[in-house]
């Protein structure tokens, strides 16, 4: 029987084209974003030390919501360079910046991973939010993240923790996994609960270099009105769920989202949709 090993630039070409996919969904559930994501974002900033005047690059910025946050905090004396491995997304990233007037903010489509062919030492501070988890070799990343920065220059990231903590999002995943008989993620196999411990994170900045290294922890529920408003966020906008659907014909796949629907209603409350999230932000110091 043939081993099964991981791929890391299929992976890559998948998770691009699921972006693509999923770009304008990603986009359009933009408020939902800023207000889930939104604590857990001034505070990646704050680690950051993102002020009046920074230089930000952010890596995997996606549509671009915590961009513009750290656009507004730099102000037009800054500068905010947002990145992606997705065009597609990028340019809803671009346009969010140019509605609010933020000049000072530049796209970049760039694989993470990549970051040592952007100067050294030309950043103040680099961000990432929910956005590395996907990364095949996240220290290559933050070792280009160290490159980037000046000396003196902070990162900051944020992850979600592990699965047991994040049910809006690992129930479905398990469901789907069950459901289409797909074998357990491989080790050292990239996804979204891959930086789920402080331990973890702060192992990971350290090997890359960083010193002053810290790591939290920060509930963050999705609260929404209903589970079905949960479905149709990750339906529409969770790539990811549908590459693990693909290889089911369409009336299993409904079975599934229906499924699906049905576990997410324990998260149903008499104050709404309070879906289980928990982040892990990390950061330290070139």
């Amino acid at each position: 029987m043939a081993t099964t090993t991981f791929d890391p630039v299929k992976f890559k070409e998948t998770t691009r084209a699921q972006w693509q996919n999923a770009a304008k969904a990603w986009n359009d559930w933009g408020g939902l974003l800023s207000r889930w994501l939104g604590p857990a974002t001034e505070r990646m900033l704050d680690l950051a030390g993102v002020g009046e005047g920074s230089r930000v690059l952010d890596v995997a910025a996606g549509a671009g919501d915590q961009t513009l946050t750290a656009a507004r905090r730099t102000g037009p004396s800054g500068r905010v360079l947002a990145t992606d491995l997705s065009p597609a997304i990028l340019d809803f990233a671009a346009q969010n910046a140019s509605s609010q007037g933020l000049d000072h903010v530049s796209t970049q489509v760039l694989d993470g991973e990549e970051l040592d062919t952007l100067p050294g030492g030309s950043f103040d501070a680099v961000i990432s939010r929910v956005g590395m988890i996907y990364f095949p070799d996240q220290l290559k990343a933050l070792r280009g993240m160290h490159h980037a920065l000046r000396e003196g220059g902070r990162v900051a990231l944020v992850s979600y923790s592990t699965a047991d903590k994040n049910g809006f999002f690992s129930v479905p995943v398990g469901i789907i996994r069950k459901r289409a008989g797909l074998p357990a993620p491989l080790p050292g196999q990239p996804g979204p609960f891959s930086l789920g411990t402080t331990e973890v994170m702060t192992e990971l900045l350290e090997a890359a270099g960083f010193r002053e290294v810290q790591a939290e922890l920060m509930d963050a529920p999705v609260l929404l009105d209903t589970a079905e408003e949960c479905l149709a966020f990750e339906k529409e906008s969770f790539g990811a769920l549908h590459q693990m659907l693909s290889g089911l014909d369409p009336v299993e796949q409904e079975s599934v989202w229906n499924e699906i629907a049905e576990a997410l209603r324990e998260y149903q409350t008499d104050k709404g949709f309070v879906g289980p999230c928990e982040l892990v932000i990390g950061a330290g110091v070139k």
